[in-house]
């Protein structure tokens, strides 16, 4: 799979501050903020703030500070969440086209508040 990062997909122009957001933490390398169509109580958006595509494309080319901080930011955001400790849970990303990625711009979706029922339906 080819990495090419546009520019203009919408999490870019929320980092560039084009389009407004209901942040709920920011980092040097991170910006976490409510998702605008929850499908939980708890619906928030981790984005790395470098121009990766995907988990692995941001697994192999984030430096490992970026790494760190955020999946740091991540744990911050669960806890300020409510959601650890507590009745869990979920933490998805998609990639590609099998994976349903909507937005080409790696991000990780921190659900809860609520039982979320089956990960897939088989």
């Amino acid at each position: 799979m080819t990495h090419s990062y546009d520019p203009q997909n919408i999490f870019a122009r929320i980092l560039r501050g084009e389009i407004p957001n209901k942040t709920v933490l920011e980092t040097p390398h991170t910006l976490a903020f409510h998702d605008i169509n929850p499908a939980a109580p708890v619906h928030v958006l981790v984005v790395p703030k470098g121009p990766y595509v995907t988990f692995d494309h941001f697994a192999a080319k984030a430096s490992a500070e970026e790494i760190v901080d955020f999946h740091r930011t991540s744990a911050k955001v669960c806890e300020m969440m409510g959601v650890v400790p507590g009745e869990g849970y979920r933490a998805i990303t998609n990639a590609g086209k099998h994976g349903m990625q909507e937005v080409p711009h790696y991000h990780l979706h921190i659900l809860g508040g609520k039982v979320l029922g089956p990960l897939i339906q088989r």
